[in-house]
């Protein structure tokens, strides 16, 4: 209309045909969007933002991939290369079934979805590559053609569903594509606790956790924690003639501990439930007893929160892996420079573990979490625990969240507490409290060494013949 506003549905119908247009168009298709968003900002227009959310339902007709058996598929989404989302992994099938969802809040209209399937390869440093495919996010249910690397030939069918709703933040450019849930976790395994020959319990000391969260930049903006130039652990690490080789092998142990496998525990917390079935746990060493097992564990947790993924990824203190590294959030972080935020937590009963009585049972009590910023290797900045404490308030609502400095008494006094209890009335033994390994027991550093000597062999023979 001559003179007065623009109808926001028609500019809204422009630039998804506008975008869906750029999606088709094979090469050049990031310049083309630059374009676009230049243009409409001349003639006095804003890329209008959406909430989506995105069910990938499945695929069918992949190629078999494996001598033996068909193909361990799983897939890697991204919007715009600025957010990604890793899939399970379904065991020997060409036709797997995910119904997997994934929100994302504040992506522009013109954004792509770009899903890339591969191959689990069991025992390989790396995975086999089947194929790609690329949609607009316009809603609706949709069948992708696969496209391989070689000639683009058709390499399956993907399904997708697509539900995409005006952005319902005032300004959703602030916070662009922000994860919005579900929020969802894998448990990893140490490939040496195969290696035990009476191992029993549910294995926790051989455990670790990745956890996706709702909305960290809402909290952490772009705040991120350097490493500690103090720290002399740290500087083995990231500085001298010697930190190269320190860093392969704490780097060669987290691709073996964070592994995607179809061997993976996987899961949503929907609900309080949620959360505290991953706090549960009995025993976890050889000979220990595990009578409380559907209870939640007095147990202390090393964590960071990562700078590359903001994933939540955590383990026991106490965990056997982390024996003969230098640093254990060093092994969680793949050597970043940097984290979002890392230390300890511990969960405890209102009032404390010095308070609480197992004749109790848990669903009758109130639960609270104890986090700290304990951790030499980034050293985090105090002054950032009010953001840690709101950020797992905004994920875990029915939890009291307590965010205090290494240094305060109360959190010393809370976490000796919960290893007294686990001590006197769970079994834990005093060893248990920090990581160390059994008689015989091949540790991962150890493992991780080894398999670089073997690598580095490989390719010595490779290049010039020799055994």
């Amino acid at each position: 209309m001559p003179g007065g506003l623009r109808n926001p549905l028609s500019v809204t119908q422009m630039v998804e045909k506008i975008g869906t247009a750029v999606h088709n168009v094979k090469d050049g298709a990031q310049s083309k969007k630059e374009t676009l968003t230049k243009k409409m900002a001349e003639h006095g227009l804003a890329i209008p933002y959406v909430d989506l959310q995105i069910q990938f339902i499945g695929a069918s007709g992949l190629p078999k991939m494996d001598m033996v058996g068909s193909a361990d598929p799983y897939f890697i989404a991204k919007l715009d290369d600025k957010i990604s989302f890793v899939s399970t992994v379904k065991q020997n099938t060409l036709a797997p079934v995910w119904n997997e969802v994934w929100r994302v809040k504040n992506v522009p209209a013109i954004a792509d979805l770009e899903i890339k399937v591969m191959d689990k390869d069991e025992g390989s440093m790396t995975d086999d590559y089947i194929g790609k495919t690329k949609t607009s996010v316009n809603g609706g249910a949709k069948e992708l053609e696969i496209t391989g690397p070689l000639f683009r030939r058709s390499r399956g069918e993907f399904w997708v569903k697509i539900e995409s709703k005006p952005a319902a933040d005032e300004e959703p450019f602030q916070y662009p594509y922000l994860f919005d849930g579900p929020i969802r976790f894998s448990r990893h395994y140490s490939p040496t606790v195969g290696k035990l020959t009476n191992l029993d319990g549910d294995a926790r000391l051989y455990s670790t956790w990745k956890m996706y969260l709702r909305g960290i930049p809402l909290f952490f903006g772009d705040v991120h924690q350097p490493w500690n130039k103090n720290y002399k652990a740290a500087q083995s690490i990231f500085q001298g003639p010697t930190s190269v080789a320190v860093r392969s092998g704490i780097q060669a142990g987290h691709r073996m501990l964070y592994a995607r496998t179809a061997g993976n525990g996987f899961g949503v917390i929907d609900d309080d439930a949620g959360i505290m079935q991953l706090l549960h746990g009995g025993a976890s060493r050889p000979g220990a007893n595990a009578p409380q097992s559907h209870r939640v564990k007095p147990a202390v947790y090393t964590y960071i929160i990562s700078s590359e993924d903001d994933s939540f990824r955590f383990s026991e203190t106490g965990a056997a892996f982390f024996v003969d590294f230098a640093s254990k959030h060093a092994l969680h972080s793949n050597c970043a420079e940097t984290v979002r935020y890392s230390g300890e937590f511990h969960p405890r009963p209102e009032g404390g573990w010095d308070r609480f009585s197992d004749d109790v049972q848990d669903d009758q009590v109130h639960w609270e979490l104890v986090i700290d910023n304990n951790s030499g290797t980034y050293a985090p900045d105090k002054g950032m625990l009010p953001a840690v404490q709101h950020l797992l308030e905004y994920n875990f609502p029915s939890f009291r969240i307590f965010a205090l400095d290494h240094g305060d008494e109360e959190l010393k006094k809370s976490r000796e507490a919960c290893r007294d209890y686990a001590l006197k009335f769970r079994g834990v033994q005093q060893e248990e409290l920090q990581p160390h390994a059994q008689e015989g027991e091949e540790t991962l550093s150890h493992h991780a060494s080894v398999t670089i000597n073997n690598a580095e062999k490989s390719v010595e023979h490779a290049f010039t013949g020799k055994s």
